[in-house]
């Protein structure tokens, strides 16, 4: 019989195809809409490589950091009935991730995407299958201490209703949300009854101001718009200028960790920071001491190809930790 989890993940899961475009065969400009990625159009274009990097996403990449950080790690997600899906579950089981509640769908294909890769940023090209999500239903012994949600199709809204019923039905249970794109496009008020029951919310600066409706110029009231929301611990990072955390009374700012090298790919870093800060506050850590952890392994992960490759083992991190200059350390926020 399979151990029971420490902690349950849940969300979609993807194979993403990394196609590595040559620096001179590709510009990046800007304009009112953003940032935009340029290629010559109707020709052939050379590129470097490809790489195939299986089971990843939000949830799948917390999954293999809670189980590379020592826990006793599961994951809720839905698979098609295609060599993808088997080889995803293939790629959860050698990173210590248990599969049990993986759902393979009958006459689906699994999600597979396309990456272009441009220096150390990347645009993914998705398509996301459309599944019939169910809640398991996981016995006494399956139930963990946490859940830990993220990014899930669009089709899956009314999943969420499901996920709020199990836990309602286990208060016990300690709940954190990493929410993806389609999840912050719902709305806050159609998942209101997750972002209250959450204990950890982790977002970055412009989803904070999408989900919370607050002003991106000022950290404070971005918390204040999101606390009003229900979670207790608020978690918003900010790209370079590191990262804040707030649990309503105390609120803190993060450096980030010095880069040992310049970052080769940034995919997975806000993934490994989020999970990262739950797996601390898991092992009994403050929240001072959560944001010390996160950005070690943020860092770690940009220094490899994918989300995963470059997930730390406690030992790892707290060397790291061991090795990090006098200034890096969380401050109050003024």
């Amino acid at each position: 019989m399979a151990d029971q989890p420490d902690v349950v993940s849940v969300g979609d899961i993807v194979t993403d195809a990394f196609i590595k475009l040559i620096d001179d065969q590709a510009v990046t400009y800007k304009n009112d809409q953003g940032k935009w990625l340029a290629m010559p159009f109707g020709t052939k274009l050379p590129f470097d490589h490809a790489e195939i990097i299986e089971a990843v996403g939000n949830a799948s990449n917390a999954a293999v950091a809670f189980a590379r950080l020592g826990f006793n790690s599961a994951f809720v997600t839905n698979v098609g009935a295609d060599p993808h899906g088997r080889d995803m579950i293939k790629a959860l089981d050698k990173n210590n991730v248990d599969t049990r509640f993986v759902r393979i769908n009958p006459g689906k294909k699994s999600n597979y995407h396309y990456v272009l890769w441009y220096k150390e940023e990347r645009t993914i090209l998705i398509k996301h299958e459309e599944y019939d999500y169910h809640w398991p239903h996981l016995r006494p012994a399956e139930v963990p201490q946490w859940l830990y949600f993220s990014s899930i199709s669009e089709h899956a809204i009314p999943y969420h209703d499901q996920v709020a019923d199990w836990l309602d039905e286990h208060p016990h249970v300690r709940f954190a949300f990493q929410p993806g794109t389609f999840q912050m496009e719902a709305g806050a008020e159609r998942l209101q009854r997750i972002y209250a029951r959450s204990e950890v919310l982790i977002l970055n600066r412009e989803e904070a101001v999408l989900v919370g409706g607050g002003n991106h110029e000022d950290i404070h009231d971005l918390f204040d718009h999101l606390h009003a929301l229900g979670p207790r611990v608020v978690v918003i990072t900010d790209g370079p200028n590191g990262a804040y955390a707030s649990d309503g009374q105390s609120r803190f700012q993060m450096p980030l960790y010095p880069d040992p090298a310049p970052p080769v790919d940034r995919t997975g870093a806000g993934d490994s920071f989020a999970s990262t800060f739950v797996a601390a506050l898991m092992k009994g850590n403050t929240i001072e001491g959560a944001l010390q952890w996160a950005p070690i392994n943020s860092m770690s992960v940009v220094q490899k190809v994918g989300a995963q490759a470059g997930l730390l083992t406690e030992k790892e991190l707290e060397h790291f930790l061991r090795q990090a200059p006098d200034w890096y350390k969380p401050t109050p926020l003024k």
